[in-house]
């Protein structure tokens, strides 16, 4: 069992401890005997960021990392998938690209690692929201809690897509890509409201308005994405102008890079909002 005085000391802070003395806020809860602590950088360590790179700053490597790494996804399998001759030049679909070994082996792999990326990035932006929020409430906590789950369901359906290969499993494949594109749009679209109503103490009220934009263009470009994929019969990785259904599929295929290259976009907004805070990871042992 836990020490009843340890737990209390860990997750509150002693009344006699100022906010000016204490200049690190934690928001701590056990998990299998740790500790993980979001800890949110007060406006006085302004100019110690200064003396960083960009990139040391709070945890803004992650979504770095998830949004170079998701775009290389993306382009690399489209890359060696074009030189071999396995899809067209002009847009296929995304799946299409990583239908084929070895680019389906690259995509597969590279897939996995996005999604391990953006279910740690969605984790630290929840556990953001819930420490910026908690004195005030302008979030609630199961909004918070609902766009997390909703995040995680979104990574899963990545893992799905990367697993199942388009031309092994389709149904499978595809049920994976309709759970990544919708849970991510949701997601999305919740974290526009979260930023809004925690506005401006989080991110700045143009950050919420690109924010909102992206949301917006990501679930226009989902709708015709799904819509136009129901008159495709060709199920060949090449296509040709003649084709009957050819423009049902270029309208499909551009939509769904679209709603994918948005998802980056997104997670690109979230740079200036990490600088600002640090996860931590203490151990704590049981008597």
């Amino acid at each position: 069992m836990w020490r009843e005085a340890a737990g209390s000391h860990l997750l509150t802070r002693p009344n006699h401890v100022t906010a000016a003395a204490d200049k690190r806020y934690h928001s701590d809860f056990f998990l299998h005997g740790c500790i993980i602590s979001a800890e949110r950088r007060p406006e006085s360590c302004a100019e110690s960021c200064l003396e960083m790179f960009w990139f040391q700053q709070g945890l803004c490597f992650l979504p770095v990392f998830l949004v170079v790494w998701s775009s290389a996804t993306f382009i690399f399998p489209y890359i060696i998938a074009v030189f071999r001759g396995d899809v067209d030049v002009v847009f296929p679909y995304i799946s299409d690209t990583g239908a084929n070994p070895p680019e389906s082996c690259i995509f597969g792999l590279m897939t996995f690692v996005s999604a391990c990326a953006g279910t740690a990035t969605i984790y630290a932006r929840y556990k953001y929201v819930e420490k910026l929020t908690e004195q005030n409430g302008l979030v609630k906590p199961r909004l918070n809690e609902a766009t997390l789950g909703l995040g995680i369901i979104a990574c899963l359906g990545m893992c799905i897509v990367a697993t199942f290969q388009e031309t092994a499993v389709t149904i499978v494949h595809d049920v994976g890509a309709l759970i990544f594109f919708i849970s991510g749009i949701v997601y999305i679209i919740l974290q526009c409201v979260i930023s809004f109503k925690a506005c401006p103490y989080g991110s700045s009220v143009r950050v919420c308005r690109v924010r909102y934009l992206i949301a917006v263009i990501a679930t226009a470009a989902f709708f015709p994405t799904v819509i136009c994929t129901g008159f495709v019969k060709q199920t060949t990785l090449h296509r040709h102008t003649y084709d009957e259904d050819y423009p049902y599929q270029i309208a499909s295929a551009v939509c769904e890079w679209t709603v994918a290259f948005s998802f980056v976009c997104f997670f690109l907004t979230y740079i200036e909002d990490f600088k600002m805070f640090k996860l931590r990871v203490r151990t704590e042992y049981e008597d």
